[in-house]
């Protein structure tokens, strides 16, 4: 996962760096992390949990951990994970489940399995000594 966050900092550097007709350098590093890493985190992290994909910078035994938890409640699941993908939040997700009419109970399993909010990672890349340390959480 950090590997993937990297190339896509350094492809955000790029595109950044021909738009100003300059390199930016770590400025636009910086900038992506700010902008970016929350969601990147996010989206891996429900990859991870829904057993879409296996990041290795994940707890292992949570890979999968929503269809094994919830496995006759798959569409629901997934309507939760989408909200999050798109950037939700628990109040957003549990306003929507009240007006839609779902199991409240079930949401508000779901959404302690998921707990989005502790699955926070901080930024990994090196930073230079001149600046103080960056952590950006997700």
């Amino acid at each position: 996962m950090f590997d993937d966050a990297r190339r896509e900092a350094e492809n955000y550097r790029w595109i950044e760096s021909e738009k100003a007709g300059y390199d930016l350098g770590d400025a636009a590093l910086r900038a992506w992390v700010a902008r970016h890493w929350a969601g990147f985190v996010r989206a891996r992290v429900l990859e991870h949990l829904t057993g879409t994909k296996f990041w290795r910078e994940l707890d292992r035994g949570d890979f999968g951990a929503l269809p094994r938890r919830f496995p006759n409640d798959a569409a629901l699941v997934k309507e939760i994970a989408d909200q999050f993908a798109a950037g939700s939040d628990n109040l957003t997700i549990i306003t929507w489940a009240m007006t839609a009419n779902r199991p409240m109970q079930l949401v508000t399993d779901i959404l302690q399995a998921l707990d989005i909010n502790a699955r926070r990672l901080p930024y990994p890349f090196p930073e230079d000594d001149a600046d103080p340390p960056l952590i950006v959480h997700g």
